[in-house]
């Protein structure tokens, strides 16, 4: 049973429905974000549901400071299940200095913060659940995300690379590669969003796919077989397809 849950980037969007579906009573959660306004709104939803929430507006890149907060955490309520979903996008080409170092330190590098500290725990319990929220711009990189696409599919990279080895100590791993979801993210994409699903929708399909260990999780499924089919195109045609999809990436 599910009592202990950790999301990062919980003050909105997927996190935030994430959130709102995992709580009830019985179950304590760690909301982790950068706005700590936005953080206790949530939380304050998630207690009106029967659930215990903290709060902690902690920018991932602090790798210290998120580290000190997550074992105190797990010290009070060892963690059944940690959602790494944190996540930054900022587009265009070429990109602005700084950008790409940014958007791949906070996706990438901030997701292995949040993961390694727990992870040693979880094996010594011999239980827990990680779910690590990469994108489907990670098996098909975007034009206008190259950073974004590029920290996604290290994401996905590491989640498949630990899976088969913590499974076996008893860890389930859960890579999911959304497309396109209602967020305040998916707002700043001003372009095509083909097969765009509610927030509310994806958190169930996440929180489904953890409970239940699954390996991985691709959806919506029409976009999901495009992208594969696409995948087997010679470049130029699938690249000639990704420039009808092109789009621009507002401010966040």
């Amino acid at each position: 049973m599910i009592r202990s849950v950790v999301i990062t980037g919980a003050s909105s969007g997927i996190g935030a429905a994430l959130a709102a579906e995992a709580a009830r009573p019985g179950v304590t959660l760690l909301l982790v974000g950068r706005n700590a306004e936005r953080l206790e709104t949530v939380a304050e939803a998630a207690r009106a549901k029967g659930a215990a929430a903290e709060t902690a507006a902690i920018d991932l890149r602090d790798a210290d400071a998120l580290r000190a907060r997550l074992l105190d955490f797990d010290d009070r309520a060892p963690v059944d299940l940690l959602i790494a979903n944190a996540g930054v996008a900022r587009g265009g080409l070429p990109e602005a200095e700084g950008q790409a170092r940014f958007v791949i330190e906070t996706n990438l590098l901030g997701m292995i913060a949040t993961v390694e500290p727990l992870m040693p725990r979880m094996i010594a319990r011999g239980a827990g659940r990680i779910a690590l929220v990469s994108s489907i711009a990670a098996i098909r990189p975007s034009a206008d995300l190259p950073s974004y696409s590029a920290a996604k599919a290290g994401v996905r990279a590491y989640g498949q690379a630990i899976r088969s080895g913590l499974r076996a100590k008893g860890v389930s791993v859960t890579v999911i590669c959304p497309g396109f979801v209602t967020t305040p993210m998916s707002a700043r994409h001003h372009g095509p969003k083909p097969f765009e699903v509610s927030a509310g929708r994806a958190a169930r399909l996440i929180l489904r796919a953890a409970e239940k260990r699954r390996g991985a999780l691709t959806f919506p499924f029409l976009f999901s077989a495009m992208i594969f089919l696409g995948n087997r195109l010679p470049p130029v045609l699938s690249d000639w397809f990704e420039r009808r999809y092109a789009a621009r990436i507002g401010e966040d």
